[in-house]
Parts: structure tokens; sequence; C-alpha cells
């Protein structure tokens, strides 16, 4: 691998030799500006405002500018001359845990590289030394016109090096956390800590970059003539969930993909997350849903409607009565009988009544 960096590691009073080479590399697709009306190249050049001529990069140097828009000239050799220790030397300053690190200070990684046979057995040394303490080393070095910190730790026998922001470089997320105030239950934690051990661990090296191959395929598709199918969207969005039923789903789905059985509570008829679509609602109803609704009206109203002559009440009548007749049987029909009974005697009781009053 080509070095971009050669110095020097101080180590107290020892001093290694060493190289600086990238430990990272880019494989994200690059794409070029092109003139949509005949497909033409779109280039950068470099012009001087004064003079409006392009210049090479061989006629190009620094400079700062003022708040007035005034420029004062800055050369390497001005920089090369500063007072500054870490110019070609990544200077050790600390051994810390490796926890006391914050994440979000790390920035690029290079490996170190022994400059020389003379510079094996120190950089040995160090690497040993860093391995038993199980320690990093917190440094400063010069690259690219700035002074930087960075830190070294050992990767299988390589000295690595991870450039570090400085504390004032970090951002405070103040305002970043969600405003309202939220109760997480107990259940829910649990059902998280349990979908957390069923994901477990993962190779590292199974992972990949998706995107850039479906960019890399639909490059060799239009390379060919080929046309592909767009993916299917995600309609994700405006949806309500019950946070506790997709966490037992996910803790399901996770098993079911990883071969495991369902435990007892994890039923495959468990209840699944329930989603409701915000913008659907309006839909809701739909053509069919109208037409019954206005057939059913046409039925009530000629129903209502009265015809000639005396038809409604005998019909009203005898579905009064066949209904009648089916709810009560045969209990209806003995108090019909004994309707008709009734009668009789009352007019035998009255007309002897009648006679002597006569």
């Amino acid at each position: 691998m080509r070095s971009i960096w050669n110095g020097a590691i101080s180590f107290g009073l020892v001093s290694i030799p060493i190289k600086l080479v990238n430990a990272t590399e880019n494989h994200s697709i690059s794409f070029r500006q092109i003139h949509l009306a005949d497909g033409g190249r779109i280039r950068y050049r470099k012009v001087c405002e004064i003079d409006e001529q392009e210049v090479s990069a061989g006629e190009i140097g620094k400079a700062y500018e003022e708040a007035d828009g005034s420029m004062i000239p800055i050369t390497d050799e001005d920089l090369g001359s500063l007072p500054l220790p870490t110019a070609k030397t990544i200077e050790i300053v600390a051994f810390v845990p490796a926890a006391s690190i914050d994440p979000l200070q790390m920035d690029a990684a290079y490996y170190l590289s022994a400059n020389g046979v003379p510079a094996a057995k120190p950089y040995t040394l160090l690497r040993e030394a860093l391995k038993r303490s199980q320690k990093v080393a917190l440094a400063k070095y010069a690259l690219r016109g700035r002074e930087r910190l960075g830190m070294l730790r050992v990767v299988d026998d390589v000295i690595a090096m991870h450039g570090l922001l400085w504390p004032d470089e970090i951002r405070s997320p103040e305002g970043v956390a969600p405003e309202t105030e939220v109760t997480v239950r107990d259940a829910e934690l649990d059902l998280a800590d349990a979908l957390m051990d069923t994901l477990g661990e993962v190779d590292m090296d199974s992972l990949h970059d998706d995107y850039r191959e479906a960019v890399e395929e639909l490059i060799a598709a239009k390379a060919d003539g080929r046309t592909l199918e767009p993916a299917a969207a995600d309609d994700s969005g405006g949806k309500v969930i019950d946070l506790i039923a997709a966490l037992e789903s996910s803790v399901r789905a996770a098993k079911e993909a990883r071969g495991e059985e369902p435990e007892a509570g994890e039923a495959a008829d468990a209840p699944v997350a329930e989603v409701t679509s915000l913008s659907g609602r309006k839909k809701s109803g739909g053509t069919g849903a109208k037409k019954k609704a206005t057939a059913a009206t046409k039925k009530k109203a000629a129903a209502k409607k009265p015809a000639s002559g005396r038809a409604p009440a005998k019909k009203t009548a005898a579905r009064s009565t066949k209904k009648s007749a089916g709810r009560t049987g045969a209990g209806t029909a003995a108090k019909k009988t004994t309707a008709k009974a009734d009668p009789k005697p009352a007019a035998r009781k009255a007309a002897p009544r009648k006679r002597a009053s006569a």
C-alpha cells in the first residue's frame, strides 16, 4: 500500500520511524456531470478572477482572506517553519482506557507501518505494551496543514491510528431529544430486551452495501439496453403502530428466521401489530356500500307507499297473523278458542235478566 505520510512515533525518548497508510477505502460509485442536450462532459476549470485566465496546479498557492477581502499569502515554507513538534512526529501524550474515547470523535483510520529494519524492534515493543496494558495511546500529529488528535490501538499485529476530532469540535445534542415526556413500561423494555437477545450478533464480513450493488446493476442494464423493473414502494407513512404487538411480532419473526421454535407465549396466532392508515379514512364505505344503501332505501319507501283499496291493511293483518302464529304456536290457538267461547255464556246470562224486568 502506498504511504501518504512519513514520520516517527515519539514514545518518550524512543523514536519509531513509521509510514502512514490509509486503512479504509471508498467504494461508492461516483458520477460525472453532463450536458443533457448533447451528453457532453461538464468540467470545472480554475480561472483567475483578475485576468480571467485558466491557471494550472503549479501556479496556485494558499492565502488567508481577511474580513475586508484582502488576501495574505501563506507558503509551505511558512507553515514548515512553525515551532510545531508534531510536524513530522506522532507524539504520544497519554495512555487511557479505550472506553474513555467518545465514538463521536472518531474520524479517518490509518495503519502505521514500521519504516525500515531498525524500526521493527521499537515498533514491536510499543505494540506489545499496548496489548498487555489493554489501553490506547492518545497522540498529537500534524497532517495536511493542521495539527490533529489521534488514538493508537492494536489491530491484529499492526498499530492502527484513528484520527480524532478535538473535544470542542463535537456539537452539543441540545434540542435533539424528544421534547415530550414519554413513559416506557417494563413490559415494553422486556420485549425490547428479548428482541435484542433474539437478533444476537452478526458476522461483520456478511454485511455489504445493497444500494451500491443496485446502482451497479442499473448501470449494467443501461449499458445493455435493458430496463429494470422498479422496486415496490414501501408505503409506511402515516401509520399508527401498536408498539407491544410490533415488538412481539418482531421477536417471533426473528426466531423464525433463525430456525427457532416460538415459545409457549409466542404462538403463531398471537396478536400482530395493528396498523391503521391515517390517510385512508376518507375512502371508507366505497361505491358498493353506497349502492347497497340506495337499494335498501328504495325498498323501505316502496313498503311505506299506500296502495288503492284495503289491500295493504289485509296484507299487514295477514303478515301479523302469520308472525304471531309462528312465534306462539299452539298457545296462540288455545287463546283464540277461549276468546270465541266467552261471548255465548255472556249472552245466555243476559237474556233471563231482560225477561225478568219485562
